[in-house]
């Protein structure tokens, strides 16, 4: 199942980050997207210029690097991360 990405799914993603601890913001400037820590705070900082699908896929690359294990994930977002995984994962195949 391929899950489009729309801004309901950046909504959802944002609903996880927010459950791990993590703001999301979205800030102009002209700087690679990635999360940091601010002032022991979990920052995710995301150009305010990208698409939809351009925040998704951020999101999905940073969300990747920092869930080592699904069971740090809720329960009811277990479940629509893997589909997310999977369709990330083809997608990136598909470009490389």
């Amino acid at each position: 199942m391929i899950i489009k990405h729309t801004k309901p799914t950046l909504t959802k993603l944002e609903e996880i980050f927010r459950d791990l601890g993590y703001s999301v913001r979205y800030e102009k400037g002209t700087f690679n997207s990635g999360y940091c820590l601010v002032e022991d705070r979990r920052v995710v900082v995301i150009n305010r210029f990208y698409d939809t699908d351009g925040r998704v896929n951020v999101l999905m690359t940073i969300l990747e690097s920092i869930v080592e294990n699904e069971n740090q994930l809720n329960e009811k977002y277990r479940h629509f991360y893997k589909n997310l995984l999977k369709n990330h994962e083809v997608i990136y195949n598909q470009k490389n």
